[in-house]
């Protein structure tokens, strides 16, 4: 499960992009705002990967599938690994739209005494942007002609070693050298991707519970705290 995120370092992501010699256009009317504190529902800052064009812009996050003929009450802002292959809503988009979501950590609720749930904020240890493969797809609203609505999903599999403790999914996190592979949809082997993050690469620590409400959204949103009592 990965149900709320954050992306403050765009700069550093479009460098890492440079390094790996990704190049991309930039979508029209991208607009990127710093956030520590991204909820379901909102414009999301997004690689799209299309036919081995790439493509830097912005889709509101919770999938919208083409074929649906109306707005969905489910918007999926996740999709589970294990079954991309087999559920409807997701395996016309496996083989044919991956994304990258940029993320600069996320966040995840620990359950701790008296059924109360603790977050925690989950980073790279090298500080660098995450990069948790997605899936999109375009869809247009019924009516009259109108601007296609581009929507995405963020992948999850098992936790590792160090989630555990907190959470048993978390989103695949991508390491540099997968990139370009998983943006291929045409690669089959893509899905090997999508497995936990090696064990020492993040680090995590609990943050207030003003995180909670989507409408705190600054840097407060992750700095430690004192951990609960279990």
């Amino acid at each position: 499960m990965c149900g709320r995120f954050g992306f403050f370092e765009l700069s550093h992501f479009i460098e890492q992009l440079r390094q790996l010699e990704l190049p991309f256009d930039e979508a029209p009317g991208f607009g990127y705002r710093q956030s520590w504190n991204i909820a379901p529902g909102s414009e999301i800052v997004t690689l799209f990967g299309d036919h081995r064009r790439y493509r830097l812009g912005m889709a509101r996050w919770g999938l919208i599938p083409h074929w649906s003929k109306e707005m969905p009450k489910n918007r999926p802002i996740n999709a589970r690994a294990e079954s991309l292959a087999v559920k409807p809503f997701f395996h016309h988009m496996l083989n044919r739209r991956h994304c990258i979501v940029s993320a600069s950590g996320f966040y995840e609720w620990k359950p701790v005494a008296d059924q109360r749930k603790e977050p925690w904020y989950i980073r790279r240890k090298d500080n660098r942007p995450m990069a948790l493969a997605g899936l999109w797809d375009e869809w247009r609203p019924p009516g009259p002609p109108s601007l296609p609505l581009c929507s995405c999903t963020i992948v999850t599999t098992g936790a590792n070693r160090e989630m555990k403790p907190v959470h048993d999914r978390m989103p695949v996190i991508l390491e540099e050298e997968e990139w370009s592979a998983w943006l291929d949809s045409s690669n089959r082997d893509a899905v090997q991707l999508l497995d936990p993050a090696d064990d020492n690469v993040l680090d995590l620590w609990p943050v207030s519970t003003r995180v909670n409400n989507p409408r705190n959204d600054d840097p407060h949103c992750i700095e430690r705290v004192a951990e609960s009592a279990s």
